[in-house]
């Protein structure tokens, strides 16, 4: 029979070692993506994550800050347990980020290049996208193709509205985005809980918010789009 422990170890993420995260942030013309940066971060911060923040990134700039942190997960001196990369800035109409500099970077480039760390082999790897896809009253949502993460072990989200005669804008003010803000709030509250779980309840929370968009006077919904690839249960705090 096997022991309790084994049980576990067989159903969740075993983040007993290293974890790391990288921010790269456009806060420029962004209204509020400071808040979102600094609760953010005070959150991986307080679940035991190495965190690196760059903000105002060019596009070339997204690309080689994910190298640069796949090669320093691959040759540190200890194993990595977890790895969680938020990326937030303005997007465009075909799903693209946009850099400080105005230039396009697919988000999918950004996740194949952490999904080849050998680090990471069988690891969880968190994307956490807070972008808008562009002002335009249609399209699809903003999101990481599925086909990007052949080893499994991924999990990215989005934040893309609800009404399907709205553009594809992600709320932000002053104080912040819905996503980011709610995200945090929820974390915080029961970090032991499954990741999953927690976000299903952030969605639920979003969902039941009505929101002023950018260059708009109606109320409006938004909700996540949530994509997982994770084979257990991941749990930020034991």
């Amino acid at each position: 029979m096997r022991q309790p422990q084994q049980l576990v170890q067989d159903t969740h993420y075993d983040l007993s070692r290293a974890r790391a995260a990288l921010f790269l942030a456009v806060i420029q013309d962004r209204p509020g993506a400071q808040h979102d940066v600094e609760a953010l971060r005070g959150l991986c911060q307080a679940l035991g994550f190495e965190t690196t923040l760059r903000t105002d990134p060019t596009a070339q700039a997204f690309q080689e800050e994910l190298a640069e942190f796949r090669e320093r997960l691959d040759t540190r001196s200890g194993p990595v347990s977890c790895a969680l990369v938020a990326l937030m800035a303005h997007g465009g109409p075909r799903g693209q980020l946009m850099g400080a500099d105005w230039q396009e970077v697919h988000p999918e480039a950004l996740q194949r290049e952490l999904s080849h760390c050998r680090a990471l082999r069988g690891c969880p790897k968190i994307f956490l996208l807070q972008a808008c896809r562009g002002g335009e009253q249609d399209g699809e949502p903003l999101g990481l193709a599925e086909s990007q993460d052949p080893e499994g072990q991924g999990l990215s989200l989005t934040l893309w509205p609800w009404s399907p005669d709205l553009g594809y804008v992600a709320y932000r003010d002053e104080k912040g985005s819905d996503f980011i803000q709610t995200l945090v709030e929820v974390l915080r509250a029961k970090p032991e809980g499954d990741l999953l779980e927690l976000l299903t309840e952030v969605n639920r929370r979003v969902c039941e918010q009505d929101v002023l968009g950018p260059d708009c006077d109606e109320l409006r919904k938004a909700c996540l789009e949530i994509r997982s690839s994770l084979r257990r249960r991941l749990c930020l705090q034991a």
